[in-house]
C-alpha cells in the first residue's frame, strides 16, 4: 500500500453533535497525514435541537476522545455558522494557511474552495450508522447509542445530562 502524502497543516471542520466514532476515525487518518491538524468546531452561537452541545462541551468531547487514542498533533478552534459563503471563508482564513482541507459537505467544500483552500474528500466510516443525527435519534427513542461514540464521550455526555437536554429540545 502506498504511503499517504504528508501535509504540513491540515484542516477538518465538524459540528460534533456529539463527537462520534466516525469523527474519531477521520481525525486519526488526517492526523497521520499532517504535521498539525486544525479542527474547527462549527455551529450556531447558542445550542438548539440540531446542535444541543455548546462549543466548550464539544471541545471537551473531542479532547477526551483524542487523548484516549494518543492523537496529539492538533489544535482546536471555534467557528460560528453564518449563512454567507464569503464571510464564512474569511473566518476560516483568519486561522492561517492550510495545505489541504478535508470535507464531504458540499456547502463547506464550496466555501473552502472560494476561500482558496484546496479540498479533498475524506473517507466515510459507516456514515448512516455513525452520524450525530442517528445518535440524537437513538437518544430520543431511548435506544442504545454507546457503541457509536468513544467511551469517554459517552461518559461525558451522560455526566453533563446531555441525553436529557436532547429530549428537552425535542419537546
Amino acid at each position: 500500500m502506498a504511503k499517504a502524502k504528508k501535509f504540513g497543516r491540515v484542516l477538518f471542520i465538524g459540528r460534533f453533535q456529539p463527537f462520534h466514532d466516525g469523527h474519531l476515525k477521520v481525525i486519526k487518518d488526517l492526523a497521520g497525514q499532517s504535521g498539525k491538524l486544525m479542527i474547527l468546531i462549527a455551529g450556531p452561537e447558542k445550542p438548539d435541537a440540531k446542535n444541543p452541545f455548546s462549543f466548550e462541551e464539544r471541545e471537551k468531547m473531542t479532547r477526551l476522545a483524542l487523548a484516549g487514542e494518543g492523537v496529539r498533533n492538533y489544535e482546536i478552534a471555534r467557528i460560528i455558522d453564518v449563512n454567507d459563503d464569503e464571510k464564512w471563508g474569511r473566518q476560516i482564513k483568519k486561522f492561517g494557511a492550510f495545505d489541504i482541507a478535508y470535507s464531504r459537505n458540499p456547502w463547506t467544500t464550496r466555501c473552502l474552495k472560494k476561500a482558496g483552500i484546496p479540498v479533498k474528500r475524506h473517507r466515510f466510516y459507516e456514515r448512516c450508522k455513525t452520524c450525530g443525527r442517528e445518535i440524537r435519534k437513538r437518544i430520543l427513542n431511548g435506544r442504545r447509542w454507546d457503541s457509536l461514540v468513544p467511551p469517554a464521550v459517552y461518559r461525558y455526555v451522560r455526566k453533563i445530562n446531555g441525553e436529557k437536554r436532547i429530549k428537552n429540545f425535542a419537546r
